[in-house]
Protein backbone atom coordinates (compact mmCIF):
# COMPACT_ATOMS: atom_id res chain seq x y z
CA UNK A 1 0.00 0.00 0.00
CA UNK A 2 1.72 3.28 -0.70
CA UNK A 3 0.88 6.55 1.37
CA UNK A 4 1.68 9.64 -0.43
CA UNK A 5 4.41 11.65 1.60
CA UNK A 6 4.54 15.08 0.06
CA UNK A 7 2.80 17.43 1.69
CA UNK A 8 0.48 19.28 -1.15
CA UNK A 9 -1.19 15.59 -1.78
CA UNK A 10 -1.41 15.08 2.22
CA UNK A 11 -2.53 19.12 2.82
CA UNK A 12 -5.09 18.37 -0.16
CA UNK A 13 -6.56 14.86 1.62
CA UNK A 14 -6.84 16.99 4.43
CA UNK A 15 -8.76 19.63 3.04
CA UNK A 16 -11.23 17.13 1.04
CA UNK A 17 -11.87 15.26 4.21
CA UNK A 18 -12.58 18.22 6.12
CA UNK A 19 -15.70 19.24 4.31
CA UNK A 20 -18.13 17.28 5.60
CA UNK A 21 -17.15 17.95 8.89
CA UNK A 22 -19.59 20.84 8.73
CA UNK A 23 -22.38 18.41 8.60
CA UNK A 24 -21.01 16.77 11.52
CA UNK A 25 -21.46 20.02 13.63
CA UNK A 26 -25.17 20.17 12.25
CA UNK A 27 -25.86 16.50 13.53
CA UNK A 28 -24.05 17.19 16.84
CA UNK A 29 -26.07 20.37 17.59
CA UNK A 30 -29.34 18.07 16.54
CA UNK A 31 -28.53 15.49 18.84
CA UNK A 32 -28.67 17.98 21.82
CA UNK A 33 -31.62 19.86 20.78
CA UNK A 34 -33.37 16.32 20.21
CA UNK A 35 -31.62 14.46 23.37
CA UNK A 36 -32.85 17.71 25.24
CA UNK A 37 -36.87 16.86 23.89
CA UNK A 38 -36.31 13.63 24.84
CA UNK A 39 -35.71 14.53 28.18
CA UNK A 40 -39.08 17.06 28.56
CA UNK A 41 -41.16 14.33 27.40
CA UNK A 42 -39.89 11.36 30.27
CA UNK A 43 -40.14 14.24 32.50
CA UNK A 44 -43.91 15.17 31.35
CA UNK A 45 -45.06 11.44 31.31
CA UNK A 46 -43.34 10.05 34.54
CA UNK A 47 -45.94 13.16 35.99
CA UNK A 48 -48.91 12.01 33.99
CA UNK A 49 -47.76 8.63 35.44
CA UNK A 50 -48.12 9.61 38.60
CA UNK A 51 -51.13 11.46 38.49
CA UNK A 52 -52.70 7.97 37.09
CA UNK A 53 -51.30 5.82 39.93
CA UNK A 54 -52.67 8.80 42.55
CA UNK A 55 -55.74 8.89 40.75
CA UNK A 56 -59.08 6.83 42.48
CA UNK A 57 -59.86 3.46 40.91
CA UNK A 58 -63.48 5.22 40.00
CA UNK A 59 -61.77 7.88 37.72
CA UNK A 60 -60.90 6.81 34.29
CA UNK A 61 -58.38 9.25 33.63
CA UNK A 62 -59.03 8.86 30.15
CA UNK A 63 -57.49 12.36 29.16
CA UNK A 64 -54.26 11.22 31.05
CA UNK A 65 -54.49 8.20 29.52
CA UNK A 66 -54.31 9.78 25.97
CA UNK A 67 -51.53 12.16 26.55
CA UNK A 68 -49.37 9.45 27.24
CA UNK A 69 -49.90 7.69 24.37
CA UNK A 70 -49.13 10.70 22.67
CA UNK A 71 -46.54 11.35 24.57
CA UNK A 72 -45.25 7.71 23.90
CA UNK A 73 -45.44 7.89 19.78
CA UNK A 74 -43.53 11.00 20.87
CA UNK A 75 -40.33 9.56 22.26
CA UNK A 76 -40.76 7.06 19.42
CA UNK A 77 -40.06 9.40 17.30
CA UNK A 78 -37.51 10.94 19.12
CA UNK A 79 -35.73 7.84 19.50
CA UNK A 80 -36.01 7.35 15.69
CA UNK A 81 -34.78 10.58 15.21
CA UNK A 82 -31.45 10.24 17.51
CA UNK A 83 -30.75 6.71 16.01
CA UNK A 84 -30.67 7.95 12.41
CA UNK A 85 -28.81 11.28 13.60
CA UNK A 86 -25.82 8.65 15.10
CA UNK A 87 -26.07 6.75 12.27
CA UNK A 88 -25.17 10.11 10.07
CA UNK A 89 -22.76 10.67 12.42
CA UNK A 90 -21.26 7.45 11.56
CA UNK A 91 -21.81 7.77 7.72
CA UNK A 92 -19.96 10.68 7.60
CA UNK A 93 -16.81 9.82 9.96
CA UNK A 94 -16.34 6.79 7.39
CA UNK A 95 -17.04 9.60 4.58
CA UNK A 96 -13.91 11.77 5.65
CA UNK A 97 -11.99 8.80 6.76
CA UNK A 98 -12.79 7.34 2.83
CA UNK A 99 -11.95 10.83 1.10
CA UNK A 100 -8.42 10.82 3.19
CA UNK A 101 -7.56 7.44 1.98
CA UNK A 102 -8.49 7.73 -1.08
CA UNK A 103 -6.75 11.25 -1.85
CA UNK A 104 -3.80 9.82 0.20
CA UNK A 105 -3.40 6.23 -0.59
CA UNK A 106 -3.51 4.38 -4.83
CA UNK A 107 -6.90 2.82 -3.33
CA UNK A 108 -9.87 4.21 -5.85
CA UNK A 109 -12.79 4.31 -2.90
CA UNK A 110 -14.08 7.85 -3.79
CA UNK A 111 -17.30 6.01 -4.81
CA UNK A 112 -17.21 4.05 -1.50
CA UNK A 113 -17.22 7.67 -0.24
CA UNK A 114 -20.14 9.00 -2.08
CA UNK A 115 -22.22 5.96 -0.65
CA UNK A 116 -21.04 7.24 2.81
CA UNK A 117 -21.91 10.58 1.93
CA UNK A 118 -25.27 10.13 0.69
CA UNK A 119 -26.23 7.39 3.20
CA UNK A 120 -25.33 10.06 5.85
CA UNK A 121 -27.28 13.00 4.14
CA UNK A 122 -30.31 10.37 3.86
CA UNK A 123 -30.13 9.61 7.25
CA UNK A 124 -30.08 13.21 8.46
CA UNK A 125 -33.07 13.87 5.62
CA UNK A 126 -35.19 11.17 7.95
CA UNK A 127 -34.18 12.73 10.84
CA UNK A 128 -35.52 16.17 10.31
CA UNK A 129 -38.65 14.09 8.97
CA UNK A 130 -39.12 12.73 12.21
CA UNK A 131 -38.42 15.86 14.01
CA UNK A 132 -41.07 17.39 12.32
CA UNK A 133 -43.48 14.74 13.16
CA UNK A 134 -42.23 15.07 16.76
CA UNK A 135 -42.80 18.89 16.60
CA UNK A 136 -46.23 18.98 14.80
CA UNK A 137 -47.85 16.36 17.62
CA UNK A 138 -46.58 18.18 20.79
CA UNK A 139 -47.94 21.24 19.34
CA UNK A 140 -51.11 19.55 17.99
CA UNK A 141 -52.00 18.61 21.56
CA UNK A 142 -51.83 22.48 23.00
CA UNK A 143 -54.97 23.70 23.29
CA UNK A 144 -55.04 27.13 21.48
CA UNK A 145 -58.12 28.24 21.27
CA UNK A 146 -58.96 28.76 24.94
CA UNK A 147 -60.45 31.43 25.86
CA UNK A 148 -58.83 33.50 28.95
CA UNK A 149 -61.59 34.45 31.56
CA UNK A 150 -62.80 37.92 31.41
CA UNK A 151 -62.26 40.19 34.30
CA UNK A 152 -64.53 42.90 35.20
CA UNK A 153 -62.15 46.27 35.40
CA UNK A 154 -61.79 47.56 38.66
CA UNK A 155 -62.35 51.28 39.67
Amino acid sequence: MFFATDLDTVSHGIQLAVAPVFLLTAVAGMIGTVAGRLARIIDRARIIEERIDAAEASNPMTTAFAELKQLRLRGALVNSCIALLTFCALMIGLTIMALFLGETTEWQIFRIATLFFLSGVTCFLLALLCFLAETLIATRILKFGRKMPVTPLQP
